[in-house]
């Protein structure tokens, strides 16, 4: 049997490390309290570090979270940040937490009006600001990305109920009902007063006199003028009867209108940017003109130019008149940027000359646009449409809502785009209690939706003129768009606006529209609001063609469909959204696709460059109106003047 310490001198072979330089230890012995200690030690340490990091992560189960979520992390609510993290494939993901702090109850006074009352009574809304790149989870399915169903319209023409009513601005302990009558002012119940002598009336401005001043002038005299001098009785003679004014143009011819045949001339102007330094017959080649035509047009634009090269940022615009199958040149201009250079213009005699400035056009304004990158956007977000409806029912709103916002934001926002981490939505909103979910009957107030740069900012307000209900930006201008550019949401964009070889007729002339190619019987809608001006076969090359007169002088033109929608005929009005048509390849076509033309006071332009006006503006009373209301709101929210921007 080994004695201990034969165990101990077997426990290495290796010769020890010299202890204290004072003797040799011996080359078997090892020491367990350094063995322990040591061992202790690490232990100890393992644990300290453990703690530390647990603490400095919070409870986190990622060691760091991107510098750009971070940077829109609210420090100052940390403490009651929920950790809803999910676990990833990398060792940075995007996780984001929504806070509790970001949903607020409030019980507001709001007034209705009940037939010729009006009823003041207190009811909870909801103020939620939701950071859309967070893990929010839809306590509901929510329908897949449809354009269409996005665009469409399924508005009915009558006026939807105001719930809510407006913010009254003063609080009530219950409710109120109030009563508004005319002030009498003829035949009135009331005892009148007997009108004052010229000694009471001195005596009046006597004794204020002295309260009425200005700056250091003090009133000293006020003459009297009885008002009822200017008074008619019922026995005058009213010297304004019979007097009336009608306006009578001059120099005007009123002409039967002009039937359109597949001869009748139409006019367009093809805008060409020039994006780098280039002939003018190349740019011009390169841009659908044949070569005679471009050298044609270059040879009487360069002696008056001086050059026959363009530079980059210039702009060539040529007007073309399409009369069936031509195409002929009437007038090209040149400009640096928006600055007119030359005009040569083709005279009676059919010779070029030069000539002056065309009427403007604001495509040379955007003639650039359209042209800037996509921004990336961090990794492993949803796109825009997900993630609004995941916040949205997340924090209590409802399908049809959401739906309503996603509406609202379709022609500003890119819905396929991915989420940005600084990407937010706030919304205000009417519910039934404390528990701050929305139901079928509660309405949306307000919406701020911060997409990158852009800034999208609405208010809901009743028209008291119609009784209508739209959202409009702090403006007073409508929310909606006052024309579509795409009315087939499903479709792919083939062709654009220009001179380009024909595929049929095989040579070059005009299009003057945008092609948007899909299937057979995909729905096409209304670019906008408007009054059916045609609606059957075109014998001009156009098959069925749908064709909408909207306001301020433009016309919408559908061509090529495969049927027309029922109840399109000439004289009907259709709302923006609607189904009229679908696609189809009927007249001079090669597949199925919608060929869309934008008219605007008689000329053709290109839909997707033109600049085009806003929705309805509130003028007057109703802006007056507007304008109140969205004070009352801003002071809810605690929204300042300064931190408003426009809209889109």
């Amino acid at each position: 049997m080994m004695t201990d310490k034969v165990v101990i001198r077997s426990l290495g072979s290796e010769p020890p490390i010299l202890a204290d330089g004072r003797r040799a230890p011996d080359r078997r012995e090892i020491s367990l309290r350094w063995l322990s200690g040591t061992f202790l030690t690490g232990i100890t340490s393992s644990v300290l570090m453990g703690v530390a990091l647990f603490a400095a992560l919070d409870g986190r189960q990622q060691l760091a979270i991107p510098a750009e979520a971070y940077a829109t992390t609210d420090l100052s609510h940390d403490a009651h940040a929920e950790t809803n993290v999910t676990r990833g494939g990398r060792l940075i993901v995007t996780g984001i937490a929504a806070k509790p702090s970001d949903r607020a109850i409030m019980e507001v006074s709001t007034v209705v009006h009940d037939g010729e009352k009006e009823v003041v009574r207190r009811q909870p809304f909801a103020h939620v600001k939701m950071t859309l790149a967070a893990n929010h989870v839809a306590t509901e399915d929510y329908p897949d990305f449809d354009p269409l169903a996005i665009f469409s319209s399924d508005e009915g023409n009558s006026v939807p109920a105001n719930r809510t009513g407006a913010i009254y601005g003063s609080e009530v302990e219950s409710e109120v009902s109030l009563k508004t009558i005319a002030f009498p002012v003829k035949d009135s119940s009331f005892d009148t007063a007997n009108s004052m002598t010229l000694d009471e009336v001195e005596e009046n401005v006597r004794s204020n006199g002295s309260v009425l001043t200005d700056g250091n002038t003090q009133l000293s005299a006020l003459y009297y003028v009885d008002p009822r001098r200017f008074v008619a009785d019922d026995g005058d003679v009213d010297l304004t009867a019979g007097l009336a004014a009608r306006v009578l143009e001059q120099n005007m011819s009123v002409a039967a209108s002009e039937q359109v045949t597949p001869q009748t001339p139409e006019y367009a102007d093809d805008i060409i940017p020039i994006r780098q330094d280039a002939e003018i017959t190349a740019a011009l080649q390169s841009s659908g003109y044949p070569k005679p035509q471009a050298d044609g047009i270059a040879a009487f634009l360069g002696p008056q130019l001086g050059t026959t090269e363009l530079s980059k940022g210039d702009v060539l615009r040529v007007g073309i008149i399409q009369k069936g199958e031509q195409a002929k040149v009437i007038r090209a201009s040149v400009y640096h940027g928006t600055s007119h250079a030359i005009t040569m213009a083709l005279n009676d005699k059919g010779q070029f000359v030069p000539g002056v400035e065309p009427p403007a056009l604001e495509a040379l304004a955007t003639a650039f646009d359209g042209n800037a990158a996509p921004v990336a956007a961090g990794r492993d977000l949803p796109r825009v449409y997900d993630g609004i409806y995941r916040a949205a029912l997340s924090y209590g709103m409802t399908k049809e809502m959401t739906a309503l916002i996603i509406k609202l934001l379709a022609s500003n926002v890119d819905f396929q785009a991915q989420l940005k981490p600084s990407d937010t939505l706030e919304a205000f909103f009417s519910v039934t209690d404390d528990s701050g979910r929305a139901t079928e009957d509660s309405e949306l107030l307000y919406v701020d939706a911060r997409f990158g740069d852009n800034e999208t900012r609405f208010y809901r307000f009743q028209d008291p003129e119609d009784g209508s209900i739209d959202y409009f930006d702090e403006t007073g201008k409508s929310i909606r768009q006052f024309l579509l550019r795409n009315p087939v949401p499903n479709g792919i964009f083939k062709s654009g606006f220009g001179m380009r070889r024909h595929p049929i007729l095989g040579f070059a002339r005009m299009h003057t529209g945008v092609d948007w190619a899909a299937p057979r019987g995909t729905a096409i809608i209304a670019a906008g609001n408007g009054v059916v001006e045609k609606a059957g076969w075109d014998s001009g090359g156009y098959g069925n063609q749908t064709i909408v007169r909207h306001a301020n002088g433009y016309e919408s033109s559908y061509n090529h469909q495969s049927a027309i929608a029922k109840g399109i005929v000439p004289g009907t009005k259709v709302r923006q959204g609607q189904v009229i048509g679908w696609v189809g390849t009927t007249g001079e076509s090669t597949g199925p696709h919608l060929h869309y033309e934008l008219i605007v006071n008689g000329t053709k332009v290109d839909p997707l460059r033109i600049r085009l006006p806003g929705g309805k503006s509130l003028e007057g009373e109703a802006l007056a109106r507007f304008e109140d209301e969205r004070k009352r709101i801003d002071t809810l929210l605690n929204i300042k003047p300064s931190d408003q921007v426009a809209s889109r």
